[in-house]
């Protein structure tokens, strides 16, 4: 059975659409609509029912799709143990990071890896970290460089890098601006714009909120930390934000009783078998 029709399956079964599929693989949508009907022919049964746009696995569908990210899986676990054996580092190395991560953290990082193992080929995801840690727990990325989830997550190693502390921030114009400190129950009364309420950093904030009985008022909520410091910059709210965000265009406020922090850092499959590619970057970030 190729490896290659079986992962065209399993993107097609996740996503319900051949196109996004492709989008994922790299491959157009024939190519993937090709190596899916190889496979059913193979098989001499259908996977999905096509009813107009809607794509819905058969229950030949369901049933073969545990088998095949199975087989994806101990496929990719025999790449990374093969690649053990040279001396080498090479190889492809599938790496999911966010956005603030890849813009503020990675670059000084991944310039020294790259010039220490040229022979590694880099696939950088970008995504929510969230998303990042169940596409490592799926099998679909090596390692996450991510906010570490706030509470442990089954079969995910987690490994702190950098502390992330955290500060609540307003425009240079905010009423709040020139305060040198500021009441919970002040701040409370104005609007704020926070990060949105899927993410690891949303959840951070509001138990530290809650912990205090402060419910904020919030007109807008985004995942990208970067769209948020500009929102903050033209007077749409208060928000919180990592401390090294901090520049000209927004300023840090003092808020009485409050402390907030987040975890970067590294994840990956406990069970997996790492490449030596990956293996070399943990113990980079670890250094």
């Amino acid at each position: 059975m190729d490896t290659q029709a079986l992962a065209a399956f399993v993107e097609v079964a996740e996503y319900g659409s051949f196109s996004r599929a492709g989008e994922t693989l790299h491959l157009s949508q024939p190519a993937i609509s090709k190596r899916i009907a190889a496979l059913e022919e193979q098989l001499d049964r259908p996977l999905f029912d096509r009813v107009g746009r809607r794509i819905t696995l058969t229950d030949a569908g369901r049933t073969l799709l545990p088998y095949a990210r199975r087989v994806l899986q101990d496929v990719e676990d025999g790449r990374r143990a093969l690649s053990h054996l040279s001396d080498t580092v090479g190889g492809r190395l599938s790496i999911g990071t966010s956005h603030h991560i890849g813009l503020h953290r990675l670059p000084p990082v991944l310039r020294e890896f790259t010039r220490r193992y040229p022979d590694v080929d880099l696939d950088i995801h970008f995504m929510d970290s969230e998303v990042a840690c169940q596409a490592v727990l799926a099998g679909k990325l090596e390692i996450g460089i991510v906010t570490l989830p706030t509470q442990s997550l089954p079969h995910l190693e987690m490994r702190l890098v950098w502390p992330d502390p955290l500060t609540v921030v307003v425009a240079p114009e905010h009423p709040l601006a020139r305060k040198k400190r500021v009441a919970l129950p002040e701040l409370a009364q104005h609007p704020a714009v926070l990060p949105d309420e899927a993410t690891y950093t949303h959840r951070i904030v509001k138990a530290e909120l809650q912990k205090h009985g402060v419910e904020p008022r919030i007109r807008l909520a985004t995942n990208y930390l970067e769209t948020l410091k500009m929102l903050v910059g033209i007077g749409l709210g208060w928000s919180v934000l990592p401390r090294s965000m901090i520049d000209g265009s927004i300023r840090a406020l003092s808020v009485s009783g409050l402390a907030m922090q987040r975890d970067l850092g590294v994840v990956w499959h406990e069970r997996r078998t790492l490449s030596g590619g990956a293996r070399a970057l943990l113990q980079q970030l670890q250094a």
